[in-house]
């Protein structure tokens, strides 16, 4: 999920799905679906023109018209059976591992989990946490501007939050970097890695695997 080629499948995926549904969509738009700055979005906009994907035509007052080409059809549709699949793997691999990091809490008495990271991966924590005697408190992530995350509170700095027994890392955009931030906060105690962010193992015997 984090590999780079999958970062940008994903954006190209979201470019192409965007210019799809609505050909006089601007670049200040593209970058708002996209979920990236309009600096990233123009790059990768001006690339799928490179690669045929993408037509652009003068529009009145100084706009484009952004249409699909057939290999641009073609690109979707191969990036979305991708997609879906990739993440139906993911749910299963990220769903399972959540469960294991919960029955580990349960053991250890831990009850009150603070999520680390506003994610699908959260997201899926959440849902898994019903299934045990787990209180999901909230979410701790800097860079998110969302106040609530299903009803429960979000968070911009640590110092916020009140008392927890575990952080869970969900963070899927800038994982290790997270890691490392709250294991210099917390401690490498206080922290659990699900086994799906595999990529944290090398760092830490505190990834918890099935």
């Amino acid at each position: 999920m984090n590999a780079p080629e999958d970062k940008e499948a994903r954006l190209t995926l979201g470019l192409l799905s965007a210019i799809e549904g609505r050909s006089d969509v601007s670049q200040r738009h593209l970058a708002r679906d996209m979920g990236v700055a309009l600096g990233l979005a123009n790059s990768y906009l001006k690339r799928c023109v490179r690669k045929g994907y993408v037509k652009m035509r003068e529009a009145p007052a100084n706009r484009f018209l952004y249409y699909l080409t057939p290999k641009g059809f073609s690109e979707k549709s191969r990036l979305t059976t991708r997609y879906l699949t990739n993440s139906l793997t993911f749910y299963r691999q990220a769903a399972e591992s959540c469960s294991h990091a919960f029955a580990v809490c349960c053991e250890n008495g831990h009850r009150r989990v603070l999520l680390c990271g506003y994610s699908e991966l959260a997201e899926i924590a959440l849902l898994r946490a019903m299934e045990f005697e787990i209180e999901i408190i909230g979410v701790f992530d800097r860079s998110v501007v969302h106040e609530h995350f299903y009803s429960r509170p979000v968070w911009a700095s640590l110092e916020n939050v009140p008392s927890y027994d575990i952080a869970l890392l969900t963070d899927l955009n800038s994982t290790i970097e997270r890691y490392r931030e709250l294991v210099k906060t917390l401690g490498e105690d206080r922290v659990m890695v699900p086994g799906v962010l595999d990529i944290i193992k090398p760092l830490s015997v505190h990834t918890v695997t099935e």
